[in-house]
């Protein structure tokens, strides 16, 4: 008779006793014991400490009399404190905490629960949605590798020149960040950066010349992920927080379109990129290290993985034609005052997440032409989608709401008093440099942008400046967390990959970090005035 041995107890070893021994029951003690033990562990301390902040706010907090608002702005700052722990220690998952104003505000009297919903999905918000599913249809068809292939094949000339290759690399990856999102663009490039590297001697014995150049490729591209999304509204979540915020604060005003954005930010952009690559190439490419390279480096491994990738089929073609048109209708949507753009058509009902959801939409009905039936996108390829950034958006614009209609704006204000007394031209550097302290030290760019421009709306106010002129500083300032690898999640991508250390981040970041600041500085009370002042604020 067959005998199951998985549930036979009995074993040939003699040692094996015939019957199963018997733990001893636990006592009560060792159940609260382990109960307590429980209980006090690190992630459940974290979970406690945003309530515990919150009522300790509420309890020991004064405002000041002066503040017309006092109770609703305690309340606000109660709430700013549960949220912030909760983020910083991710006790709670982020996008769970991103949903948490649903519950909080109501609960202190700060807001409806109607209210914050409609902060947590606008056109800013469909704006990203419509993105991000063209983004998964580019990733989905590997148009994003054929591009950055042919690309990196341009700039690999024979023989082969560090800088020149360093700089086709760096351009591909901030191209393709002005499209999607950095930690995407990061991701995605870093795979393709790495596999030029591997051509490479890369082993315990490869010559100074090479280990220089691999850390120049992988800081290039970190950072190229960085200074290619702040020159487009939907390359970086920071662009889109400034926006919704803008929208927020001054409902009546002119809304920052994409075409206004992309004036203003792609000169900056561009001059912070070509600081980028004469830092790398001062750094990290030496004299006469194009001749050690081109012993391991040639167009044969990139000839060989576009071979592999086959010819752009039908779908390709499609979906890189929905994005071009896409890109185009964002920016002819608004031009000029003298020339109103498409937009007029539809008195200005038509936002760019009208469009962004449109042609995202004909990807659900452009047949693919692979199998019968089949479609450019369905939704089982849409699973991907970043719903954490999508709610982290929408958390942001309801904390800026909160903080603007609690009262909290005018008194967090006060704290950067010393502001209104810096000279005109030095307000720039300030607060760059606040919101990229904030961002390197403490949180997220998400996070930093999100506390920070309702305090620049009130200190604008307060000195009679137009407001964006301290918002898109605040805003751009965040983004420039160049110092540590733990700044931004693209920072953690290149530092994963073992090339480079925290004294090359250090020693790159700082003179990057000095010019992007002097960039945004000179640009924003000239280029700046002129691009966004016809924004009127009423």
């Amino acid at each position: 008779m067959d005998t199951d041995h998985t549930s036979n107890p009995i074993s040939d070893d003699p040692k094996t006793p015939l019957l199963p021994v018997q733990e001893p029951n636990p006592s009560p003690n060792s159940h609260s014991s382990s109960l307590i033990t429980s209980l006090f562990t690190p992630n459940n301390f974290y979970i406690l400490l945003g309530p515990l902040l919150a009522t300790l706010t509420c309890l020991f907090v004064k405002l000041g009399d002066s503040n017309p608002h006092p109770l609703t702005s305690r309340n606000m700052l109660a709430v700013l404190a549960w949220m912030f722990a909760w983020w910083l220690t991710e006790a709670v998952p982020m996008p769970v905490t991103s949903m948490s104003p649903l519950f909080l505000f109501p609960l202190f009297g700060i807001a409806s629960a109607d209210a914050v919903a409609k902060s947590l999905m606008d056109d800013v918000i469909a704006l990203v949605l419509g993105s991000f599913i063209l983004v998964l249809a580019v990733e989905h068809y590997n148009i994003h590798k054929r591009l950055a292939l042919n690309i990196t094949l341009i700039f690999c000339g024979d023989p082969v020149s560090p800088p020149f290759l360093l700089l086709g690399i760096c351009a591909t990856t901030a191209f393709i960040s002005m499209w999607m999102h950095n930690v995407a663009a990061a991701v995605l490039m870093m795979p393709v950066a790495t596999g030029i590297l591997q051509r490479l001697n890369t082993g315990p014995t490869r010559s100074p010349a090479v280990d220089k150049f691999c850390r120049a490729v992988v800081l290039g591209v970190i950072y190229s992920t960085a200074v290619g999304g702040m020159s487009t509204l939907t390359g970086t979540g920071v662009n889109l927080i400034l926006v919704g915020m803008w929208k927020s604060y001054f409902p009546g005003a002119e809304p920052i379109s994409f075409s206004t954005w992309f004036f203003f930010a792609f000169p900056l952009a561009l001059v912070i990129f070509v600081a980028l690559w004469i830092i790398l190439c001062l750094l990290y490419c030496p004299r006469g290290s194009g001749q050690i390279l081109s012993a391991y480096l040639d167009k044969t491994h990139i000839k060989r993985e576009l071979q592999l990738l086959g010819p752009m089929a039908f779908a390709e073609k499609m979906v890189l034609a929905v994005f071009g048109s896409l890109i185009v209708l964002w920016m002819t949507r608004s031009i000029t005052d003298d020339i109103p753009g498409w937009g007029a058509l539809f008195n200005g009902k038509a936002g760019d997440g009208t469009v962004s959801v449109m042609m995202a939409t004909l990807l659900f009905i452009i047949p693919s032409k692979k199998q019968k039936g089949e479609k450019l996108m369905d939704w089982n390829k849409c699973k991907k989608l970043p719903w954490n950034i999508v709610l982290l958006l929408g958390a942001g614009f309801a904390v800026a709401d909160g903080v603007r209609t609690s009262g909290l704006a005018e008194v967090l204000s006060k704290a950067l008093d010393f502001l209104e007394e810096a000279p005109y031209l030095a307000i720039f550097p300030i607060v760059c440099l606040i919101s990229a302290s904030i961002t390197e030290l403490v949180t997220s760019n998400n996070s930093t942008t999100t506390l920070v421009i309702p305090i620049l709306i009130q200190i604008a106010k307060t000195m009679h400046l137009h407001p964006l002129l301290l918002m898109i500083p605040g805003a751009i300032g965040a983004q420039f967390a160049f110092l540590l690898p733990t700044s931004t999640p693209s920072n953690i991508v290149g530092f994963t990959t073992g090339h480079i250390e925290i004294k090359d981040m250090i020693k790159t970041g700082i003179p990057l970090k000095i010019v992007a600041i002097s960039a945004v500085s000179l640009l924003m009370p000239s280029l700046g005035a002129y691009v966004f002042g016809s924004i009127e604020v009423e």
